[in-house]
């Protein structure tokens, strides 16, 4: 009978260690509210990282190291130091031959602070994940998707200073300004854009429940439509990096028409044709147009057709904000081009983005199927 009573004890203890370690309610809203913490912190490095190309500061760190360069230069003889080894480079050579020590330390530490919040992004993600890992919150799915962003994380400081790189390249055959190259800066920011939507997403679904909404075949509809609309923001938020990585937001600074004509005359000036959606301005500020008159218009048939349905308040009040800031996106998108790209606007107008494909992706958590 003792054995007995022992394996009762040793049965419960071990169940209630099973209990300590399944994730609940309790640790989901834990993981939830990290994630969401994470996705916030993602979003101070997209906005630092678009006030730094348009101060035009992210060429003047011209090293990269993960730990030494966490120290920025604290005498003047450091400083000077720094400054002779920017002055190597061809931004500093053909652009800023004129430039005085102060006006290097704004445009260092413009670029130091992106590369610091960085770092403190990728401690956000790894560090809780660690924590969370060893106390059992994460179920099996879940680690796959945590060591993901993780993965995630990794790769796009990677790819900052693969982009960094290709302004820092001397290139002897070209008469264009040293800039990043426009490819790799949409790659940087394409995946820190797939970054934030992936840990909002998995944030939003632990914390909002699922609603058993009734599968009617207008409710696929919208899904299917909502999901179409999340994509297209997600592009044309992309293609404003090809409009910021060749400054195209300047070559045609009136709205609706592009200068005298609805259709500009160097639209596919280069041949072949394809080079034009990626390296001719023109035609890469056409695109731009095009694809956030198109989110507009999808964004607004959404709410449109949505008002017809009976939908649960959180995901009726999810979509009238999604169309609200696509309204005041365009109007900040069109005010940044007429203005000739002041930077405060222009930095608002990218931080506008970031906002709306937010609300997109609020707008899916709240329309999702209940999990089986």
């Amino acid at each position: 009978n003792l054995g007995q009573s022992t394996i009762t004890v040793e049965a419960v203890a071990s169940s209630a260690r099973a209990a300590a370690t399944v994730p609940n309610a309790a640790t989901n809203r834990i993981v939830g509210r990290w994630l969401l913490g994470c996705s916030g912190l993602v979003v101070g490095a997209i906005v630092l990282g678009g006030v730094t190309r348009l101060t035009e500061s992210g060429l003047s760190m011209v090293d990269w190291h993960l730990v030494r360069e966490m120290k920025p230069p604290q005498s003047q003889a450091e400083w000077e130091a720094e400054f002779s080894k920017y002055q190597q480079f061809p931004e500093f050579k053909i652009m800023n031959h004129d430039m005085t020590l102060p006006e290097f330390k704004f445009i260092f530490y413009m670029e130091w602070g992106h590369r610091m919040w960085g770092r403190l992004v990728g401690l956000a993600y790894i560090l809780p994940t660690v924590y969370f890992w060893r106390k059992g919150y994460f179920n099996r799915s879940m680690k796959g998707k945590v060591l993901g962003l993780c993965g995630f994380v990794f790769f796009q400081g990677l790819l900052g200073w693969y982009m960094v790189k290709s302004g820092l390249e001397e290139k002897p055959e070209s008469h264009d300004i040293p800039r990043v190259s426009q490819y790799r800066l949409s790659a940087h920011l394409g995946s820190a854009l797939l970054l934030y939507c992936a840990s909002l997403w998995t944030g939003l679904t632990l914390l909002l429940p699922a609603y058993k909404l009734t599968e009617t075949k207008r409710l696929l509809q919208l899904r299917r439509y909502a999901k179409g609309t999340g994509g297209l923001v997600f592009l044309t938020a992309l293609s404003g990096a090809f409009v910021a990585g060749l400054d195209a937001g300047l070559v045609y600074n009136s709205f609706p028409k592009m200068g005298e004509r609805w259709i500009p005359d160097d639209l596919l000036a280069f041949s072949p044709t394809l080079k034009n959606f990626f390296e001719n301005p023109t035609t890469v500020q056409f695109d731009h147009r095009i694809l956030a008159i198109s989110s507009l218009t999808a964004i607004t048939g959404l709410y449109l057709f949505s008002r017809r349905m009976v939908l649960p308040r959180r995901a009726k009040i999810a979509i009238s904000l999604l169309a609200a800031m696509a309204y005041g996106q365009v109007a900040l998108g069109i005010s940044t081009l007429l203005l000739y790209v002041p930077t405060q606007l222009a930095a608002t107008h990218q931080s506008g983005s970031v906002a709306l494909l937010s609300l997109a992706i609020w707008v899916l958590a709240e329309l999702r199927k209940m999990p089986k």
